[in-house]
């Protein structure tokens, strides 16, 4: 596995993003339809509510909070490990959402994911997206459209620009892109009757804001649920021992675990820490 999660890192630093095929089984993918159709019809959302997200695209915000159908998908071994070693092994889980667009939809206006963010460009990896092809993803029924190699440009696309050369990422259901998220990028038209479902997973370093709130949009009896990892990604984590403290202890202690290391100050912490930076290179 180590030998896949290498080769996909290095496919998303050259070209911006990767497809990984038969991540999951087809078994997976109509077990998740069914719980997005599900999801939807209890929010009531038949769709979007401005252009950039899609009249006609069901977007679902804050997945991990309506059902447990979904918590598997942060967690998916190859995925996190192209997460941990491409960004942080102390990566969080930025949001994760169902992106799944209607007969008809237009194609959405050109972005990447991070345009927001006051860095100059191009900058190391800062977040990645993996999109979980539910259903095929084709040109014809909106496949995610992508400019190969755009992450690495010095600016970020002009929003609404047209005539931009982009190819689709046609793959079939049961896969899953990840693409850095410097990466220009936009949903393309469906052009079908049928609906393209997709989920997106998306994770950022362990020192930046996340996409959603977790902790808030996640009621703490359901986090306590949690497997520790999915509990960590949300955020219940302290970075390098650090950043995210609660009091000078572990988040992870609210959700009734025990601390997962020790704080930056901690005495035995600050000795591990001279020991490591005393070793030759």
């Amino acid at each position: 596995m180590e030998a896949n999660i290498a080769h996909h890192v290095s496919e998303i630093r050259t070209h911006g993003y990767s497809i990984i095929r038969n991540a999951f089984s087809a078994e997976t993918a109509a077990a998740l339809k069914a719980s997005l159709d599900a999801t939807a019809a209890t929010l009531g959302i038949n769709g979007a509510a401005s252009r950039f997200e899609g009249y006609r695209t069901v977007r679902i915000y804050n997945l991990l909070a309506h059902s447990e159908a979904y918590w598997s998908i942060p967690l998916h071994a190859v995925v996190l490990g192209v997460a941990e070693q491409f960004l942080d092994p102390e990566c969080l889980l930025s949001s994760i959402s169902a992106i799944s667009l209607g007969g008809g939809e237009v194609e959405q206006p050109l972005h990447c994911d991070t345009q927001q963010i006051p860095l100059p460009r191009p900058h190391a990896p800062i977040a990645m997206n993996a999109m979980w092809a539910i259903s095929d993803f084709t040109e014809a029924n909106g496949a995610t459209r992508i400019i190969p190699g755009s992450h690495l440009r010095d600016t970020a696309p002009p929003y609404g620009a047209t005539g931009i050369a982009t190819v689709p990422a046609e793959m079939p259901a049961g896969s899953i892109m990840l693409f850095d998220s410097a990466l220009w990028h936009a949903g393309g038209a469906n052009q079908t009757n049928a609906l393209r479902y997709a989920i997106s997973n998306y994770y950022c370093v362990g020192w930046m804001r996340q996409q959603e709130n977790q902790q808030l949009g996640i009621a703490q009896a359901v986090a306590a649920k949690m497997p520790l990892r999915l509990q960590q990604l949300l955020g219940y984590s302290v970075w390098r021992g650090q950043y995210g403290h609660i009091a000078n202890t572990d988040p992870i202690e609210m959700l009734g675990r025990s601390t997962g290391g020790r704080m930056i100050w901690d005495d035995r912490r600050v000795q591990e820490l001279g020991e490591a930076a005393a070793k030759p290179t």
